[in-house]
């Protein structure tokens, strides 16, 4: 079987994440950018960046090799062309999206997507606030079509590094919008505002990795508009900066509620696969719930971006 070695991108990348990190917080400290960060926050962080690396380190092989053994079923065979990195870029970056979509979509993965949105500060560090955990949710099934039209798996690995590595710098409140052509086509700071906000027309919007096109595409484009400025974290904020907890605080909470005493087996299922906030009684409260609120507050609104149910 073929074994590819190509460089891995956001390793050799980290000292440029520290680097940007820290020009950027001289920059909002000394008055001279917009931002904010919190020191235990910034900690917090790092040591959620250092934790992801070390899981990678520790478990990658395993969802690697899966892909690999998928590999033997490939209907194709497409090479190492500059062409096929190319389009396994494009490609993966769809995959990407829909995985994204998921994870706000499915309580199962968004137990381990939630610590990225934990923070209640955006800066180039948040970043860095990244899951554990994402091997056992299983979303890396997403890659196997990819494989199965004949791109490696050690193609696909190496074009997701630079898909994250432009994730990095639209986590920045410095940068505000950008040339018209440029916010059309690609995930921006602008843009990326929009997704890790709590307002309500903000929930559940641009899920783009690198392009935007495929939220405009797909009817999940919200913009960021001046009169609402994007409060950030999580609808109920975990209030802590115990690495230990953002990691795995709502993994705790989903098992929680779906072993807990006197319900059925659906509504059991429920708490695992259905929306974050879904609840079998009605007591909490979902996307869709929150945003429907907003608007019966304020009729007016109805009909825009992200608001259109």
């Amino acid at each position: 079987m073929e074994s590819y070695e190509f460089p891995q991108v956001t390793q050799l990348a980290i000292p440029f994440f520290v680097l940007a990190i820290l020009i950027e917080l001289w920059l909002v400290r000394t008055g001279r950018a917009k931002g904010s960060f919190e020191t235990r926050d910034t900690l917090t962080n790092l040591m959620m960046g250092t934790g992801n690396v070390v899981a990678g380190l520790l478990l990658g092989f395993v969802s690697y090799a899966a892909l690999l053994w998928v590999w033997q079923f490939r209907l194709f065979d497409l090479g190492l062309s500059p062409w096929v990195f190319v389009a396994a870029f494009l490609l993966d970056d769809l995959r990407y999206y829909f995985y994204h979509r998921i994870a706000h979509r499915v309580r199962w993965v968004w137990a381990e997507h939630v610590n990225h949105h934990s923070s209640q500060h955006y800066n180039l560090s948040t970043a860095l606030r990244q899951s554990w955990t994402g091997l056992f949710t299983g979303m890396f099934v997403l890659q196997a079509p990819l494989v199965l039209l004949g791109i490696h798996p050690a193609v696909i690995a190496f074009v997701y590094g630079f898909n994250l590595l432009w994730q990095f710098w639209i986590h920045t409140e410095t940068i505000g919008r950008m040339w018209g052509w440029f916010e059309f086509i690609f995930n921006t700071p602008s843009h990326h505002r929009v997704h890790h906000a709590t307002n309500a027309r903000y929930l559940d919007a641009n899920f783009a990795g690198t392009l935007i096109i495929w939220d405009r595409m797909l009817g999940t484009f919200v913009e960021e508009v001046p009169e609402d400025q994007p409060r950030y974290g999580i609808v109920r904020n975990i209030g802590t900066f115990n690495p230990l907890k953002v990691a795995f605080h709502e993994w705790i909470g989903m098992f929680r509620d779906a072993f807990a005493p006197g319900l059925t087996v659906c509504q059991r299922l429920g708490y695992l696969f259905r929306p974050p906030g879904w609840s079998h009684d009605g007591s909490r409260k979902t996307s869709e719930d929150l945003k429907a609120d907003y608007v019966r507050r304020n009729p007016a609104e109805a009909g825009k971006p992200g608001l259109t149910g």
